[in-house]
């Protein structure tokens, strides 16, 4: 089984875990309104039992055990706090080890440097423990925060994919970052 726990600081990155059900609820329920266009704000959790969340982490787990997606909390250390979610989607192997990363920060926690320290982090356990060479952001052309994340954890710009994502009801474009395990 490949490395999937890194540690920095002040955080712990680690798959979830059944007993981190009532901490990650209760920290997708404190979730702020949407302050900008990419922020999702508050979010729907009716649906999200102790059940649900079991369910979830299985899937998780079993989307690891065949190299498809890995699928991180974010956590503080100091208490234990549920701050966000990275992942990572397995595009090839072979000749090309390329995958793509996503990450989100829980908006009651922006403005701490969590974000930069844990896409650091996982971009570290991408390229060694977990065996890519290549990952690569998709991001909207109008993220700032986003693209400056990016740029602040060593990843560079590349090019514009145009008509990339279908979202918002159309085909949009996605600037393309990324960082190489050599070079």
């Amino acid at each position: 089984m490949k490395n999937t726990i890194t540690t920095t600081k002040r955080l712990i990155i680690r798959p979830l875990e059944n007993p981190d059900y009532d901490n990650w609820l209760t920290q997708f329920k404190a979730r702020q309104p949407s302050r900008y266009k990419y922020d999702r704000g508050k979010i729907d959790m009716t649906e999200c039992t102790e059940n649900w969340f079991t369910a979830l982490v299985e899937k998780h787990r079993a989307l690891a055990a065949v190299d498809d997606a890995y699928i991180f909390g974010i956590f503080r250390k100091a208490d234990g706090t549920h701050l966000g979610m990275i992942d990572f989607s397995t595009y090839e192997r072979g000749a090309f080890q390329w995958g793509r990363i996503g990450y989100t920060i829980h908006n009651q926690f922006w403005r701490n440097g969590y974000g930069k320290e844990a896409v650091k982090a996982a971009l570290q356990m991408a390229l060694t423990d977990l065996g890519y060479h290549r990952i690569e952001a998709h991001i909207n052309l109008d993220n700032n925060p986003s693209i400056n994340l990016a740029v602040s954890c060593g990843m560079e710009y590349e090019c514009t994919r145009k008509g990339f994502i279908y979202e918002f009801d159309q085909w949009t474009d996605n600037l393309i970052y990324y960082k190489n395990a050599i070079g």
